[in-house]
């Protein structure tokens, strides 16, 4: 994992890339983001509680089980994607959060914004 650069400023307004008032923005965001899911998920689980098996027409219990199985892939990708969240919360702890994992680079603002859980920079990225 690359090393946090020391120095870097943020490009719009000389303030220090991920200063305090950054990692709090994306603190917040991040948990806005997990909570939300969270609550999605609690949604599932009560509407996969539902019994479709005493549905009377075959053709309405197999849309409602491709549904649910829809439904629970859904469910499977985003305990993956809090699993993400959670690292970018401990990144912010450790201080390394915004900061590309290969080459310890400034990710940038604008690409956190866009997907607070980036790890690489654009570059980095896109070399893989």
């Amino acid at each position: 994992m690359g090393k946090k650069a020391n120095g870097a400023k943020n490009s719009r307004n000389g303030e220090a890339f991920m200063n305090s008032k950054q990692r709090e923005y994306f603190r917040e965001r991040l948990n806005d983001w997990k909570n939300e899911i969270l609550r999605e998920s609690k949604e599932t689980l009560l509407n996969l509680a539902e019994d479709t098996s005493k549905m009377p027409d075959p053709a309405d219990r197999a849309s409602s089980e491709t549904e649910r199985s829809l439904e629970l892939r859904t469910r499977d990708r985003q305990r993956k994607l809090i699993s993400k969240i959670d690292d970018a919360l401990s990144r912010i702890d450790e201080g390394t959060y915004g900061y590309c994992e290969e080459t310890g680079s400034p990710i940038g603002i604008e690409r956190l914004k866009a997907r607070p859980i980036a790890t690489l920079s654009i570059e980095a990225q896109e070399a893989h």
